[in-house]
């Protein structure tokens, strides 16, 4: 191969790598535009969840942390943003944002610095432990309404000398809104996987005692990556108890972990694209199956329906919906190169 037809490829690779999620970003930016209330509610509701499956992103497709007990985090940042909503007026997002997802990572701090010293099946467990843990403290407790949960009495808004300039109870404030802390937390994620820290987290997902032997102190990246896992999915909680106006503790529960380890296993492990990919498959595929007008009787089961293809999915796309992209360059590759045979054949002959 020559060297022109090297860098050819190399640039090609480079401009498709940002091409795909700007021309994404594009998109997502014009749907409130023409969306229904409804069909832009879901589409909040999708970025939330694709913040949530890209903090777990770091831990389990990063790191190699399967962690059972991350909605933990995400409820508690709920919990957090409907306790400090004042009773009269709009609570400030200067301080009620910052506030939750600093209460989701001093308990991930917590369950992390005890968890992190288990390994494999018993690290599982006990994040799912402390999860569950949460969950029954508001649910028995009257420190979140109970088992009913608690409701916003209003929205947050941003501020700057008197001008609000986000009021989260508009419907597109609240979409634009969580439309940019979904590009924060990508570029920020894409951002830790190139530096020295990201490449020690993925040191530590191959070869933890290889990576002790040289000299890193392993629990310490660990714990960090565990704790800023929390902090996003944090940052998502926020943001679901904004959009709904009310917080259960349904929201702490191991059904949510369990989905949102499912998000990223469905668009492909180890990759950004791969956590949004799926959580937008994810949430698409779950209103599918839910919906009467489709499936009639048929949509009271949609937990049977999508656990089938979940497993069909997995069965034949063992590398996510991520790896059809891969998938697709590989073919083309592979035609690039039998045309080039084929010419150099030709000319030859």
């Amino acid at each position: 191969m020559s060297t022109s037809h090297t860098n050819h490829s190399i640039i090609e690779t480079n401009a498709g790598s940002w091409l795909l999620p700007l021309a994404a970003l594009l998109a997502a930016a014009t749907l409130p535009f023409f969306l229904s209330e409804y069909t832009q509610d879901l589409a909040a509701k999708i970025i939330i969840y694709a913040i949530f499956a890209l903090s777990l992103e770091l831990l389990v497709g990063t790191t190699g942390l399967i962690s059972l007990g991350h909605a933990a985090f995400f409820g508690i940042a709920a919990y957090v943003t409907a306790l400090l909503i004042p009773d009269n007026g709009a609570g400030s997002i200067w301080l009620m944002l910052p506030a939750a997802m600093l209460a989701a990572g001093v308990y991930a701090l917590f369950v992390g610095a005890l968890s992190l010293r288990t390994k494999g099946v018993y690290f599982i467990m006990v994040t799912l432990a402390f999860a569950q843990m949460a969950f029954f403290i508001f649910h028995d407790t009257n420190i979140g309404g109970g088992s009913d949960g608690i409701y916003l009495t209003s929205r947050p808004a941003l501020s700057l000398a008197g001008v609000t300039l986000v009021n989260l109870e508009l419907p597109q404030h609240f979409y634009f809104f969580a439309l940019a802390s979904l590009v924060a937390t990508y570029a920020l994620l894409a951002v830790l996987q190139r530096s020295r820290f990201g490449r020690a987290l993925a040191g530590i997902r191959t070869n933890e005692q290889r990576m002790r032997a040289v000299g890193f102190r392993t629990y310490g990246y660990k714990l960090a990556a565990f704790v800023i896992a929390g902090m996003l999915a944090g940052l998502a909680g926020f943001l679901m108890a904004a959009r709904t106006g009310v917080v259960n503790p349904e929201i702490l529960s191991w059904h949510e972990s369990g989905g949102v380890l499912l998000m990223i296993i469905l668009g492909g492990l180890g990759s950004l694209r791969g956590a949004v990919i799926g959580a937008v498959a994810f949430i698409l595929l779950k209103e599918f199956y839910a919906s009467e007008a489709i499936f009639g009787a048929l949509a009271l089961h949609w937990q049977m329906t999508l656990g089938v293809t979940m497993i069909l999915f997995v069965a034949l796309l063992p590398n996510g919906l991520i790896g059809l992209a891969a998938f697709g360059a590989g073919a083309r590759r592979m035609g690039l190169r039998a045309k080039k045979k084929q010419s150099q054949e030709s000319s030859h002959a």
